[in-house]
């Protein structure tokens, strides 16, 4: 099923009433929109060459065809939804959410026609079932770079992304192509035309490599298929984006240090040693970034503000992972977000320790804490990715944050921490939890914050107050941490599909006191999240 058989079958669904025709108001959908913070991306590139700002207008238009490429997987055709909508703040809010679906409230859809959003996106055909993908024989129908459709049989066929998207793969990998004639870094010249190739041929691997070994270069392109949260049926498929980064020479040095001490915390976590047997790459890269520009996967929804990349484990083995702070968009949210929230929900006495520095360090953490812990079964089940299956986005990104407050505890305690204490890290982690919870549990990461906070609640890590305020017990939240760590990953060590399944079915959604906090939070005006005005 191509894209325009897509939208065609979509409409026709409306039209025979198997569709929901809920819808929202046009007063109700500005309140939405009016929910977002608009922030402008304006870094500073005066110390960037002449050469690297000359590839940065090349780099975003690389950017804005990896966005149109996220449409037809998220949705399909992109002009004719917004074409058949009127209201400025309905297409506003479409382009938010690329497509009529909320991404923050559930996937509900908000335009009139939309029922549930299909599973799979735009991925595979609609009508598709768990089991008729299960009988289809296809070497690469699990492969990140490929999608599923019909032939005029109406029988499977498995289609690589280099055919699907022809066309914008083509446009990219010249432009590609051209930006690495212009750039001044050698590194970042190898990777451009590594990735070029990529486009064309399904190959990553090459330029995950070159962009792994990219040290020097003070501008950097994320762009092509990578996270696989958009394929929430099975969660194979990779989802087009791209970030155009500049990099924060002075914050990058605070972390240097950091890299080169993961083998070691691996060696310490709290695990029976076969699960942690692995040893993290020590080519790791830790650095921090200014954003200019996010398209695609990135922006979708709530705006990424940390990188851990590359996801194929075999690079990770053999390199580590590059793991790239966004600093201009941390504080951003910090600012606008995660200060009022704690100004409601944590307790006065608290609110003290609620610290830009222990946002950044959380966050830095998280990412750090992917690249730890196991990525190959000890059973024999394969990856965890391919035993967990559609359960290992939420589990992963459970065992990212918790594994990332273990660092800073440990960092604090070996006394490589110094500017603040542990208590800032968790009481700005709660408020944190409070700051994401918003975005509903549809996504990994809102899955993986109800698990945590309810797993937090039940050890009394916190306690909520009689006034409504929230308290951080701070022995009992470090005792929390530890046995958390240990669970997660014995159970990602295990495969255990099961058990990551009825974990996140018993504690994977809101539930109803934290929605009426939640509420308070909406009821205060607090943004939910920010949009960006960006662009040359």
């Amino acid at each position: 099923m191509n894209k325009k058989i897509f939208s065609t079958f979509i409409i026709l669904l409306v039209m025979a009433g198997l569709f929901s025709a809920k819808a929202f108001s046009q007063t109700e959908i500005e309140k939405k929109l009016n929910a977002y913070k608009t922030v402008k991306l304006v870094p500073d590139l005066s110390y960037l060459s002449e050469k690297d700002k000359s590839v940065i207008p090349i780099l975003i238009e690389i950017a804005e065809i990896m966005d149109e490429i996220f449409w037809l997987q998220a949705y399909g055709d992109k002009n004719s939804l917004l074409g058949n909508i009127k209201d400025k703040a309905a297409k506003d809010f479409l382009m938010i959410n690329y497509g009529p679906w909320e991404r923050l409230n559930g996937n509900e859809s908000f335009i009139k026609g939309f029922g549930v959003k299909p599973l799979g996106a735009n991925y595979y055909p609609i009508d598709m079932s768990k089991e008729e993908f299960e009988k289809f024989d296809h070497k690469d129908k699990k492969s990140l770079y490929t999608v599923i459709r019909r032939d005029s049989e109406g029988k499977l066929i498995c289609v690589p992304f280099y055919e699907e998207y022809k066309s914008q793969h083509q446009k990219a990998a010249n432009l590609m192509l051209k930006a690495s004639e212009m750039a001044e870094d050698e590194g970042f010249r190898k990777y451009l035309k590594l990735r070029a190739d990529a486009l064309l041929t399904n190959n990553y691997q090459p330029s995950d490599i070159a962009w792994m070994e990219m040290k020097t270069s003070n501008i950097d392109l994320v762009a092509g298929p990578i996270e696989n949260y958009e394929d929430a049926l099975f969660g194979y498929k990779a989802a087009h984006e791209a970030f155009v980064l500049i990099k924060d020479v002075e914050w990058s040095k605070k972390l240097e240090k950091f890299t080169g001490m993961l083998p070691e915390i691996q060696a310490g976590l709290p695990v029976d040693p076969k699960y942690k047997q692995e040893v993290p790459g020590t080519d790791s890269d830790l650095n921090v970034y200014q954003a200019i520009y996010y398209a695609g996967d990135c922006n979708a929804g709530s705006k990424t503000i940390a990188i851990n990349l590359p996801n194929d484990e075999e690079v990770q083995k053999l390199k580590g992972s590059r793991r790239l702070q966004l600093k201009n968009i941390m504080k951003a949210k910090f600012d606008n977000i995660v200060i009022p929230i704690s100004e409601l929900l944590i307790t006065p006495g608290q609110r003290k320790y609620v610290k830009f520095d222990a946002f950044f360090e959380n966050t830095m953490f998280h990412e750090v804490a992917h690249g730890l812990g196991i990525k190959i079964t000890i059973n024999g089940k394969g990856t965890i990715r391919e035993a967990l299956k559609e359960q290992y986005s939420a589990v992963e990104e459970g065992k990212a944050d918790i594994l990332g407050l273990y660092i800073v505890t440990k960092l604090y305690e070996k006394g490589e921490l110094t500017s603040g204490e542990v208590m800032d890290n968790y009481v700005t982690f709660l408020a944190g939890i409070f700051r994401s919870t918003r975005f509903g549990a549809a996504s990994a990461h809102g899955k993986a914050n109800m698990v945590r906070f309810y797993y937090f609640e039940e050890k009394g890590a916190f306690t909520r107050n009689d006034d409504g305020t929230y308290s951080v017990n701070f022995d009992k939240m470090k005792e929390a941490v530890m046995s958390s760590v240990n669970e997660i990953i014995t159970l990602q060590g295990n495969g255990d599909y099961e058990l990551a399944k009825s974990i996140i079915e018993k504690d994977g959604y809101i539930k109803e006191e934290l929605k009426a906090d939640l509420k308070r939070i909406n009821d205060a005006n607090i943004p939910v999240d920010i949009v960006f005005e960006q662009g040359l």
